[in-house]
């Protein structure tokens, strides 16, 4: 936990950030500070259900890419451009990301059966200064920001 006194409190990780920003354009000592979210709470949010006919399709993209990306490198590496190999690299790809991800959807599958993201939000912000800069930072602060 950063050591300091609160030079100001923010709703959001924005007016935070804002404050940071304003006392570094006035050359405040920026190492000494921290911003502390406080009440934290962890977001998920589901975005969709899985299946095995989406677990297959995304697996194949992901391959996909990945074999064309293989199948970039070897076009350069030949003098000439064999498209047999760079669409075989393309196919390849897809059915090896389509295999690994059915599989991993099965070992899963018991256990989730959804894709969620998740995120971890404060309730509020803390702008932490080190305690020997406290007054100049308040100083900084209360003059408007110079261009």
């Amino acid at each position: 936990m950063p050591h300091g006194e609160v030079v100001g409190s923010y709703a959001t990780y924005a007016e935070a950030q804002r404050t940071v920003d304003h006392l570094a354009k006035a050359d405040f000592p920026v190492a000494k500070l921290a911003i502390v979210g406080n009440d934290l709470k962890t977001v998920e949010r589901v975005t969709r259900k899985l299946s095995w006919n989406r677990a297959a399709l995304e697996g194949a993209l992901s391959g996909a890419w990945f074999g064309l990306f293989l199948g970039l490198l070897f076009t350069f590496v030949q003098p000439t451009i064999n498209w047999g190999l760079f669409a075989a690299a393309v196919l390849i790809g897809a059915a090896f990301g389509m295999f690994f991800r059915l599989a991993g959807y099965a070992v899963s599958r018991r256990s989730r059966d959804f894709q969620s993201t998740s995120q971890v939000l404060a309730e509020s912000y803390d702008v932490i200064v080190d305690p020997t800069l406290i007054l100049k930072a308040r100083d900084v602060l209360a003059r408007p920001i110079e261009d």
